[in-house]
């Protein structure tokens, strides 16, 4: 078994900075997540998540380390369901209908597949 380098400084901050941007990026996601035109509800932030989240994780396991890949997503969803369940003021920011359950797997199961490797990589058959 190889002990992996320690990082470097460099690497130390961009991990922060991903971070940082995870945070932002499901904050934003959950507020706008209710947003509608008239009666009819338009959850956009749905397809932000399920761009910057997979985005996020291979970013991470390509300029920082393989192994730290899983950070951003682990940060994701502590935020989502942190904030939208014990949101501020002890409101409930996660709103309860499907456009929740659509964020929570459009966003958590992309970056889980990039996390893995996606489907089907890594079972030895060629």
């Amino acid at each position: 078994m190889t002990v992996p380098e320690p990082l470097t400084w460099d690497r130390r901050l961009l991990l922060v900075l991903l971070v940082f941007d995870t945070v932002l990026l499901a904050v934003l996601e959950l507020f706008f997540l209710p947003l509608r035109i008239g009666v009819v509800p338009l959850p956009v932030t749905v397809v932000v998540g399920a761009v910057t989240t997979p985005w996020l994780v291979s970013t991470t396991a390509k300029l920082v380390r393989p192994g730290l890949s899983w950070v951003p997503l682990a940060v994701w969803v502590v935020v989502v369901f942190g904030l939208g369940l014990l949101g501020p003021g002890g409101d409930l920011v996660l709103i309860q209908d499907w456009r929740a359950l659509v964020l929570l797997g459009a966003s958590a199961l992309p970056g889980a597949l990039v996390l893995g490797g996606g489907l089907g990589r890594g079972t030895g058959r060629g």
